[in-house]
């Protein structure tokens, strides 16, 4: 029956380990930022200090810094080219709060020096976000149309697995970008003399943890397209 999709599936059990990765993946975030917030620098050294010094010296002194509410809420606007900090990583001179900031102006160099997946992942935002609105509501209702035999029921399930699709390819396009940022991040930290050798190690603790998010995201994608695939191959056996 339809509600087997969740409960008598065995496939559900794809999703365990994504789940799992996922919540090892937050905790680690949240554990590195929680001990390094507690490590701080020289005065005046804070998270939207660091990162307009890092703009400036990479020609982006028109990139403006703005303060947004939120925890983690830290992003670079490509469309506005606005580097956007919440009250803690604008503020506050830790070495969390610093990398955090790093790693956003890391993402406007991209933009600056138009770094090619920066640029797929930009080109793919609208197409994307129709396909991961449109996925399940296609899916789910190809899969109530299986059971009334309708000739349509596979060709929606298909379209809604290629339109998930398109999600997890955006994940995977997104890796590459997060990894980037970092590398930019800690190299112009390091080149700067901003941090020191063991405030560098805590920085780069900090952006592992929060790439690794990233990975989560994608396994965890994978996996469900998996899933998806599988309960379509299993229908279609059934008929």
């Amino acid at each position: 029956m339809f509600f087997g999709l969740f409960w008598g599936d065995w496939t559900i059990l794809l999703i365990i380990p994504g789940f799992l990765f996922s919540l090892w993946a937050q905790l680690r975030v949240n554990m590195a930022v929680e001990r390094y917030k507690s490590v701080t620098l020289r005065p005046g050294m804070t998270g939207a200090a660091v990162a307009r010094r890092i703009l400036d010296s990479n020609g982006l002194s028109h990139v403006r810094i703005e303060e947004v509410p939120g925890e983690l809420s830290d992003h670079y606007d490509p469309r506005t080219k606005v580097l956007r900090l919440s009250a803690t990583s604008c503020h506050s001179n830790s070495v969390a709060a610093v990398g955090i900031a790093a790693h956003e102006a890391g993402h406007a160099i991209q933009h600056g020096k138009s770094y090619p997946f920066l640029r797929l992942r930009m080109a793919m935002v609208p197409v994307c976000n129709i396909g991961s609105n449109l996925a399940m509501p296609l899916f789910f209702i190809g899969l109530l149309l299986s059971y009334s035999a309708s000739y349509l029921s596979t060709p929606l399930m298909v379209a809604g697995i290629a339109a998930y699709g398109l999600a997890v390819l955006f994940q995977l396009v997104t890796l590459p970008v997060e990894f980037n940022a970092s590398r930019r991040a800690m190299r112009c930290l390091s080149g700067s003399g901003t941090m020191s050798e063991s405030e560098l190690k805590g920085a780069r603790s900090v952006l592992w943890a929060a790439a690794m998010t990233y990975v989560a995201a994608l396994a965890t994608g994978l996996l469900s397209l998996l899933r998806l695939v599988l309960i379509v191959g299993n229908h279609s056996r059934r008929r």
